[in-house]
């Protein structure tokens, strides 16, 4: 699966702003776009479907952008817009709220209510496209949150860097399911934070939060074998005990979560083509089994063979699948 990027420059000149303003109400919310430069216009726009999200990445010359009410009431696909200004500067205008952001900063906006925005210079923006359903935070406590110029630090600086990494990849169907469980993951854990920070969350919200944040700083540190119950509580300041108390809810304990995921990242770069060559010994490493022996029984407990064996087992469904 990749990521097909569309540039304006593909298209006769006098057609490339109407082209681009089509293109991007595919993917985005409706709203009113303008600009300066109908003649001119140079943009691109790219979407990955990541399994419970969308990503666009769009660069663009000088706009403003208008969602009104009644755009929002003929539709509202119900979206918290997390976005990633990657270049240029914009205003935004929303909830009473009026901020600008620059180049590495990210900021979140609300599909259900109006907004204005202004991009006054050539821009590019990578936008999260997170169902508010995804999100365990309440309405009330995302309210201040809304057009803000909102810290790329901590676990924003995590979730920055994904967003990053994502453009220009190539993924199997299971890898987008992935890298979109893991995008709801650190989104929820950066929006959490903030919001527990400034007491923005009820008291029943908090528990929740903390264990989104606590999986993500997981899934961010998996492939170092330190990784522990220990290390996990002593970065978010909580005790050992309390950690377990989070994850009583998962039905699993943190040891069999870390291990569930560092053998699910192992199966998926067994599958994948371009690990074809790595040692399996270096595919149980690069995600934390230092010991080979351990990660081949560890490996077969959980999928009924060993590593090799499942790597020879895809193989051959390969290649009877090229056959048929």
């Amino acid at each position: 699966m990749g990521w097909p990027e569309m540039h304006s420059a593909d298209v006769p000149q006098a057609e490339r702003f109407g082209w681009w303003r089509d293109l991007l109400m595919q993917d985005l919310p409706s709203a009113h776009i303008v600009s300066d430069h109908y003649d001119d216009f140079q943009g691109s726009s790219a979407a990955l479907e990541l399994g419970p999200v969308k990503v666009s990445v769009l660069s663009f010359s000088p706009l403003t952008s208008a969602r009104t009410a009644g755009l929002i009431r003929r539709s509202d696909p119900e979206l918290w817009e997390l976005g990633y200004m990657t270049s240029g500067t914009m205003t935004v205008d929303q909830a009473r709220n009026h901020t600008q952001v620059g180049a590495g900063d990210l900021l979140v906006y609300d599909t259900s209510q109006p907004w204005q925005m202004r991009i006054p210079a050539h821009g590019g923006l990578t936008i999260l496209h997170l169902p508010k359903a995804a999100v365990p935070l309440p309405d009330r406590s995302m309210r201040d949150l809304l057009s803000r110029r909102l810290p790329a630090h901590g676990t924003g600086s995590l979730l920055a860097g994904f967003l990053q990494g994502l453009a220009g990849g190539q993924w199997s169907e299971l890898e987008a399911e992935r890298l979109g469980a893991a995008a709801v993951q650190l989104a929820s854990a950066f929006l959490g934070g903030l919001a527990d920070r400034e007491g923005l969350l009820p008291p029943e919200t908090r528990q929740t939060v903390l264990l989104r944040r606590v999986k993500a700083f997981i899934e961010a540190h998996l492939t170092e074998p330190r990784l522990s119950p220990q290390t996990i509580a002593d970065a978010h300041c909580i005790s050992v005990r309390y950690l377990h108390h989070l994850f009583r809810s998962e039905k699993q304990t943190v040891t069999a979560f870390i291990r569930e995921l560092r053998l699910d990242r192992c199966r998926a770069d067994l599958a994948h083509p371009g690990y074809a060559g790595h040692p399996i010994g270096a595919v149980g490493a690069r995600w934390g089994f230092t010991d080979a022996a351990m990660f081949s029984r560890t490996f077969k407990a959980a999928f009924g063979m060993p590593p090799g064996e499942y790597r020879r087992w895809l193989g051959t469904c390969r290649k009877s699948g090229d056959r048929s």
